[in-house]
């Protein structure tokens, strides 16, 4: 038993060494995308927003300042449009999280166990008794005797009153009946 104890110890070992290897790579990458974006920004201002330089006259001054606010407006827009587009969205996926939701609550999904089970075992639960017949056919097949055969065919020659009946029955056994003049 002292044997199953360290290979349980190595494998718990193995998934804590695996699981902050995992967190350890997971937060590299975090800081690599925040970097990245931080870049990202200041490319983006670089371009979109160059230093002011403001000029001496009165007149450039006014003009300035009929080209910022024409800019103002014009990201104003622009973002009025994207919180629009951002409302949309997140109604959209409330909608289907609510469905979501919904169809989880009319299936509720067993607690799923690890079984560990024979080929024959997981057929078995499958099949129930059909299961020896898919693996051992012949263990299953019947002997066939000479005088079974013999009363079968006797069988078969007065024919089975059941279909019989089923053809008589219905508006088209009846049909059968007038026409055969019974």
């Amino acid at each position: 038993s002292s044997h199953l104890q360290k290979k349980r110890r190595a494998a718990t070992a193995r998934r804590q060494h695996l699981k902050s290897a995992m967190l350890q790579l997971a937060a590299t990458e975090i800081e690599k995308e925040a970097a990245a974006k931080e870049v990202e920004k200041q490319n983006y201002l670089a371009e979109h927003c160059p230093p002011l330089s403001l000029p001496g006259s009165m007149q450039e001054l006014q003009e300035l300042c009929k080209k910022l606010h024409a800019k103002i407006e014009a990201v104003d827009e622009e973002r009025y449009d994207t919180e629009v587009k951002l409302q949309k969205t997140n109604k959209e996926l409330e909608d289907l999280s609510q469905k979501l939701f919904d169809l989880r609550g009319k299936f509720k999904r067993p607690p799923l166990r690890r079984v560990r089970m024979s080929a024959d075992a997981m057929l078995r639960a499958l099949l129930g008794s059909k299961h020896k017949v898919c693996m051992d056919l012949r263990a299953n097949l019947k002997q066939v005797k000479k005088e079974d055969t013999e009363k079968e065919k006797d069988l078969r020659d007065v024919g089975d009153w059941r279909k019989n009946i089923e053809e008589k029955s219905g508006m088209e056994g009846r049909k059968k009946m007038f026409e055969a003049g019974e």
